[in-house]
């Protein structure tokens, strides 16, 4: 494109018809040019076509390429259809042939021929410059996104010359667009939108061919967003901007939401539209959160333009409605689950402000135009399935609740309904989700007032008032129902709780004292509130939303309605009479007294007066009190007269205060003179005893404690406190910088060390300095001055240096110096807060240097704190790039040069804080290395997005401290002497290490500092600097193989593992599972970014190379099967990984097939887990490596391979009752197939009618869907979001049993202890340690469930009763020390622990099956005794009345006492 630069003249433009008179004009003056020559050939010529080619010459010479564009048009439509011998008579352009090709086209192809290019890019190129010019604006000027009126009309012209070009076939819509995309800027929106009207270039044209989707999707973005904001020319700017966004959403939408018959063939379309309108969105609803702010004005009304498309009128029948239904209900997904931030503690107390009428109207207005295509009843059942899938943000959902009710009413209906389903699913399962969600619903509805829904106190008497309400059959319902209420007292609005406490639930009286312990809960709050019941007005209205009036203006409100009532009926009402003898405690001191307040009384009686008279009849209003009333109206109205006084407050001295002020000034003006020194000293404890009057120690209870225990998350302090320290920190920041005025830090004096010494005396005002030193430094940092980051970082410097003084700080995690909490909480994760950190260390490591500047290393060591050394060796060769290079010679200027010199910035000051030679000295030590975890760990901080380093430069960097600084560095400094095994090794450790600390010790962060772990880190980064380096480990591993040296001792990454793993395991806490649960996932995460074929290696034995997996099978059977999302389960990443590496690896084998059919029989054997994560997701996993198979090798899949494939169409055969002969040999693999099939099946098959279709010699293949359905059976028990539900599993097991009727192979499953059961003992390397622990809960479960006659044939298994008896000593075991398990998906910890009413359940039906078992069950004597020693002395009796029954008979006997 920069030739065609070059060719233009800044020219006035000329028509080129007025240009061709004016050449001929001045060809007769001058016949020796060009020009004349050819205009005298044209006179010559009668031929037409001469004429054309001499004034395309002339063009050639005299006319600009991008001006002829926009000059060259069609003629109108007359000559267009006119022939040969039409004229107009005039010499104007329509007097020039059109036959033939175009002028326009005639010259571009000469200019091509000339330029050795095509003409289809010539005229690419051309129109794309006209565009961009037409795209600038002025400077000064912000970006448009319409075209002025003039840069219209040229567009105009630009359409028509383009459409001529294509006409010709001289221009190239594909080249055209890539033209575009490598333009300085993206085009203006409305040349886009010319471009896609006129059908030159469509829009869907335009993004596909642009392969950078992000920037794309940015320029739309902003451009959408500035469409919205800017309405243009207000005679036509706002039609043509309407125009532009009704044409772009309905693309938008029509390419996000395609059905599928109608998928383009445009690939990246789809979700290039869907990031968009998800983007739009997501302002949209970022305006609305702002809607508050005078700021966001301008963006709420743009924000309201785009919500125009979701009216249903913009599309004009160009989308389908169930397209429009697909975008409605993605979008309204997307509100509800926008930012959600909230919890649900907030959500409580917050919710009264989220009303229909309290919520922004643009939202409300959104919500209703969402509603338009859909009934109440799918809406309401879309709701319940965001919040039963979803996190969910909590504002919008009620407001969401409140627009639905208020605008369709149908709705409240369905609500009820979805309210009823809440509770009824909460107390079946006891399930506190659905116990929050039908109370915040609940609320949100009766905010909308009596017609929209009933109030609150209504709702809760009707749930939660009688017998039969949802907690009334059973005491556990109960507990539930109170237990749930009680957690919600800390969060709750004073109104609810006292609904809870006045309308309390249905309570038997039997469990009176359970309700009574949560009255005095919710009391006590109330009280914490200062809100009393005692004090409730009588009319007061127990659901009202907005907070309860003062109990004397409630009470005053209470009378004036009494009064209203008593007017109306004529009689005392019946809420005073009941307050009266009921409530006399506010009856008599708040609504008697506020009846009976003192005023002059009228002449005739008022109703006031009437209604004291009639409750003075009844008795109401004692005889002393109403004639204290009557003396006090009367001398009322002498008071009227009367002035009223007025008392006069008086501030309180603040005398201290002005002492300490001048007592830190004189002690400025003593250590700024040189000759009263001498006097520092005095001075600083004068400024101890005025400090001592202002913050008082005199309790002594701080020197007791060994340490202060500080908030370093929100440091706060009081007004007077924050002034007492200001004043001090100001003192010593200008102490110091008048003794840097004429001498260096070394040369100060002690006065700072005094001054620190004379704070540290101070216990509770050290602390108070502290919390505000942690508020300057930590969480102001960035906005502090050059002056102010040198006092502060020289203070801490004097703290360390009176390290043994200062206490050591409790931050609630552990306890700490104060500098290497200052060090913690130091930030490097971003720009802003790199540069202040950087700053901050530069002052304190240079003014710690300066203090012994000619003093030995180990002297030194007192006054740097290695901590902040340690951020300095980080940072300075991460944001100064010379600081990578070693520098020949040592710097030897004085450090305090660094400071002092005012024309230093801080990068020339780190720079020269990094050669001083003391500075190297340090470096050495080994407590001052910053070793490559250390580097690693920090790095891992750094938020990519706002990182001082561009993507490159922080990629260069990387590989600098990796490979030059770390790699090849020895160990005594940190690095890992070449060794890319131990480097690997570092990198893993460091990321694991980083990721427990975010998750666990963020408590230690600022808040708005702690970073999102995976996402808001540079972790992607270092895991590509770990796959750079394990990708050059497998080639060193390939060439080793090759080479016939491998010494294989199992791969790095495993043994890691299972020293990490063995770490974690040394206690078996709660805690501990917590982290190996964390552990583990970060684990996986790190393994299947790696690449696949480190889970196998390949190992040369004979000549031949083969591949071994033993390594990744114990980390499946020792630590993944605790951590499955499933039981028996792995994830799908991991488990695609493994396979992708297995095919993959195969290929270094002689015979690929083979070794894969090798590998998956070793996996039957060995690692059954991995079988069963494939037969689960083998729809999913069968196209991948299918393709990646054919990929790899022209040979027909591995035989193993197809076994799998034959079984999924095996299984889906038996689940339609057709079954043929099994695929494969394993009955293991065949009954994962067909279990997980049955569960993924939509229709309600039984299991039962499935197994009765397949053979009957499937015995193994029974029993192994029995283990299956048992897991599931054990996972429902533990938590309720398994695939199958309880009652579903049950089922499926009792199918199962009734199929293993004849056989005894059923009760193998359940001997978990027993050893040598093949082939079915190796299904424990699968499960779960806690479910195997839970067998007993299964076992007790499922048989008493079955019926009588298939109890009696299992019963008559001789082993049965032993195991039996086995189970419930497990049951027992388990009532007696509870099992921690988690309850949800979130690993949130929960104690689980067997009900006494399932203990008691396996008793009676143990003691049924000691009672009913056949005599031979009874045969193994010893065994039976050995597995009844721990049972309870019901059982045991039982059991021992059975093994004796000849002696039985002594039980009818008469007892002999003597």
């Amino acid at each position: 494109m920069s030739y065609l630069k070059k060719k233009k003249k800044k020219k006035k433009k000329v028509p080129v018809a007025e240009m061709l008179v004016r050449l001929s004009v001045r060809n007769f003056k001058n016949k020796k040019s060009k020009a004349a020559r050819l205009v005298k050939k044209r006179h010559q010529s009668e031929n037409e076509q001469d004429l054309q080619e001499a004034a395309i010459q002339l063009l050639n010479h005299h006319q600009n390429l991008g001006d002829l564009l926009l000059e060259v048009s069609p003629p109108p439509p007359k000559v267009l259809c006119s022939k040969e011998g039409s004229n107009c008579g005039k010499p104007e352009v329509q007097t020039l042939p059109v036959n033939g090709d175009s002028i326009l086209v005639s010259a571009l192809q000469r200019q091509a021929s000339k330029l050795g290019v095509p003409v289809s890019v010539l005229s690419a190129r051309t129109i794309v410059e006209r565009i961009w010019e037409l795209s600038m604006v002025p400077e000064g000027t912000s970006r448009s996104v319409l075209l002025t009126t003039e840069k219209r009309d040229k567009m105009a012209c630009l359409i028509l010359s383009s459409k001529n070009l294509l006409s010709h076939n001289a221009f190239s819509r594909l080249l055209f667009c890539k033209e575009i995309w490598k333009a300085e800027k993206p085009p203006v929106l409305e040349v886009v939108w010319h471009l896609h009207k006129e059908s030159i270039v469509s829009l869907e044209e335009l993004l596909e061919s642009n392969s950078k989707s992000a920037a794309e999707i940015d320029w739309l973005h902003n451009d959408l967003r500035l469409l919205c904001s800017d309405p243009g020319d207000p005679t036509q700017g706002s039609e043509v901007c309407w125009q532009i966004f009704s044409d772009f959403v309905t693309v938008l939408v029509r390419n996000a939401f395609q059905e599928s018959q109608e998928l383009s063939k445009l690939k990246r379309i789809p979700q290039v539209c869907f990031t968009v309108l998800d983007a739009m969105l997501s302002w949209v609803l970022g305006a609305v959160s702002n809607d508050k702010q005078e700021q966001e004005s301008l963006r709420v009304k743009a924000a309201t333009f785009w919500s125009h498309g979701f009216d249903v009128s913009v599309y004009r029948g160009a989308i389908s409605v169930g397209t429009l239904k697909q975008f409605f209900i993605h979008t309204l997904t997307q509100i509800l689950t926008y930012e959600p931030q909230l919890k649900v503690s907030d959500a409580i107390g917050m919710q009264s402000e989220w009303s229909f009428a309290k919520t922004c109207p643009l939202l409300t207005s959104l919500y209703r135009k969402l509603f338009v295509l859909f009934t109440a009843e799918e809406l309401m059942a879309h709701l319940q399935q965001v919040l039963e899938t979803h996190e969910v943000n909590w504002q919008n959902v009620l407001s969401c609740v409140s627009t639905l009710l208020v605008c369709q009413v149908q709705a409240q209906q369905k609500l009820k309904d979805l309210l009823t389903h809440l509770l009824t699913s909460a107390f079946e399962v006891y399930e506190l989700e659905s116990m929050i969600t039908a109370f915040l619903l609940a609320r949100q509805a009766s905010l909308e007032g009596p017609a929209v829904f009933i109030s609150y106190s209504e709702w809760f008497k009707i749930s939660f008032g009688n017998a039969s309400s949802y907690h009334g059959n059973s005491k556990k319902s109960l507990v539930f129902l109170l237990k749930f209420l009680s957690d919600l007292v800390p969060f709750e609005p004073p109104q609810y709780l006292k609904v809870h406490v006045l309308h309390p639930p249905y309570v038997p009286t039997k469990y009176r004292p359970l309700l009574l312990e949560y009255v005095s809960l919710a009391k006590t709050r109330l009280a914490d509130l200062k809100v009393s019941i005692e004090e409730m007005g009588l009319y007061e209205d127990l659901s009202a939303v907005e907070a309860a009036a003062q109990p004397q203006c409630q009470a005053e409100q209470d009378v004036e309605k009494a009064i209203v009532l008593f007017v109306n009926m004529r009689r005392i009402p019946a809420s005073v009479m009941e307050a009266s003898i009921f409530r006399r405690p506010y009856y008599m001191s708040r609504f008697l007294p506020a009846l009976l307040s003192p005023r002059v009384l009228p002449d005739k009686p008022d109703s006031q007066m009437t209604f004291i008279e009639s409750l003075k009849k009844a008795d109401k209003i004692p005889a002393s009190l109403y004639s204290t009333y009557i003396q006090a109206c009367q001398k009322e109205k002498q008071r009227q007269l009367e002035g009223v006084s007025v008392e006069m407050k008086s501030d309180k001295p603040r005398e201290p205060l002005c002492l300490l002020k001048a007592g830190l000034n004189e002690l400025t003006h003593l250590i700024s003179d040189q000759d009263k020194v001498e006097d520092v000293s005095a001075q600083i404890a004068l400024v101890s005893e005025v400090l001592k009057s202002i913050i008082n120690d005199s309790s002594g209870d701080l020197f007791k404690e060994p340490s202060i225990k500080l908030n370093v998350v929100a440091p706060k302090l009081e007004p007077l406190e924050t002034e007492v320290t200001d004043l001090i920190m100001k003192s010593f920041c200008q102490n110091l910088l008048e003794s840097s005025k004429n001498n260096p830090p070394n040369r100060h004096g002690n006065w700072a060390s005094l001054y620190v010494k004379m704070l540290c005396g101070h216990r509770l005002l050290l602390k108070i300095v502290l919390t505000r030193l942690l508020q300057l430094t930590c969480h102001q940092g960035p906005s502090l001055s050059g002056v102010h980051i040198l006092g502060l970082s020289a203070f801490v410097i004097d703290l360390h240096e009176s390290e043994r003084m200062v206490p050591l700080v409790d931050t609630g995690v552990h306890l700490v110096s104060f500098t290497e909490c200052v060090t913690q909480l130091l930030t490097c994760s971003t720009e802003e807060s790199m540069t202040f950190c950087l700053r901050f260390c530069i002052a304190a490591v240079s003014y710690g240097l300066c203090k012994l500047e000619t003093g030995s290393v180990e002297e030194m060591q007192a006054y740097v704190p290695h901590g902040i050394f340690k951020k300095l060796q980080y940072l300075i060769p991460r944001l100064a790039a010379e600081a990578r290079v070693e520098s020949v010679e040592d710097g030897a200027e004085s450090v305090w040069s660094i400071l002092s010199d005012p024309c230093l910035s801080w990068k020339s000051s780190a720079l020269a804080l990094w050669r001083h030679y003391n500075f190297r000295k340090l470096a050495k030590l080994a407590e001052f290395k910053l070793t490559f975890k250390d580097w690693v760990m920090a790095e891992l901080d750094v938020q990519p997005g706002r990182d001082a380093l561009s993507e490159s430069e922080r990629q260069e960097y990387q590989h600098w401290a990796c490979y030059q600084q770390y790699l090849q560095a020895c160990p005594d400094v940190g690095g890992c002497a070449g060794d890319l095994v131990t480097a690997c090794t570092v990198l893993i450790n460091a990321i694991l290490d980083h990721s427990q600390r975010s998750k666990t010790v963020n408590s230690m962060q600022p808040l708005g500092s702690v970073l999102c772990w995976y996402s808001n880190t540079c972790y992607t980064d270092i895991i590509c600097r770990l796959q750079e380096m394990v990708f050059d480990l497998e080639l060193m591993q390939a060439r080793a193989v090759a080479a016939g040296a491998l010494h294989e001792d199992g791969h790095f990454l495993f043994r890691l593992i299972r020293e990490r793993f063995s770490k974690i395991q040394i206690n078996q806490s709660l805690s501990s599972q917590l982290v190996q649960q964390q552990e583990l996932h970060a684990i996986t995460r790190i393994i299947t970014s790696l690449p696949p074929s480190v889970l196998l290696r390949t190992n040369l034995e004979k000549k031949k190379i083969s591949l071994k997996c033993e390594d990744f099978f114990h980390f499946v059977n020792a630590e993944q099967k605790n951590g499955c999302f499933r039981a028996c389960v792995l994830p799908y990443d991991l488990t695609v990984h493994f396979f992708r590496g297995l095919l993959s690896s195969s290929i270094a084998c002689k015979k690929p097939s083979h070794a894969v059919n090798a590998v998956f029989t070793e996996c039957y054997l060995k690692c059954p887990l991995l079988m069963s994560s494939a037969g689960f997701w083998w729809p999913k996993l069968e196209p991948v490596l299918w393709s990646q198979w054919s990929r790899l090798i022209e040979e027909p899949v591995p035989a193993e391979l197809q076994k799998m494939s034959d079984c999924q169409i095996w299984a889906r055969s038996a689940l339609c009752g057709k079954a043929g002969s099994p695929p494969s040999d394993s009955p293991f693999v065949l009954a994962a197939f067909l279990y997980f099939s049955f569960l993924r099946q939509s229709s309600n098959i039984n299991i039962g009618a499935v197994l009765g279709g397949i053979d009957e010699d499937c015995e193994q293949l029974l029993v192994f869907l029995l283990f299956f359905s048992v897991v599931d059976l054990i996972s429902s028990k533990l938590h309720h979001t398994e695939t199958m539900d309880l009652l579903r599993a049950k089922e499926c097991c009792i199918d199962i049993v009734k199929h293993l009727e004849d056989t005894g192979n059923l009760i193998i499953l359940f001997h978990v202890q027993e050893k040598g059961q093949s082939p079915y003992q190796l299904l424990y390397t699968m499960m779960p340690d806690l479910q195997i622990e839970l067998m007993p809960l299964a076992f007790y479960c499922l048989f008493p469930s079955l019926d009588q006659n298939l109890l009696s044939s299992v019963m008559k298994r001789q082993d049965f009763l032993h195991v039996a008896l086995q189970m419930y000593s497990g049951m027992v075991k388990l009532f007696l020390d509870g099992v921690d398990v988690s309850t949800s998906r979130d690993k949130q910890p929960s104690s689980k622990q067997v009900d006494s009413a399932e203990l008691m359940g396996a008793q009676q039906f143990l003691l049924q099956v000691i009672s009913q078992c056949p005599q031979e069950s009874f045969a193994y004597r010893k065994q039976l005794e050995d597995a009844c020693a721990d049972l309870d002395p019901e059982v045991k009796a039982a059991l021992t009345f059975r093994l004796n029954p000849i002696d039985n008979d002594s039980l009818y006997e008469e007892p002999d006492f003597l």
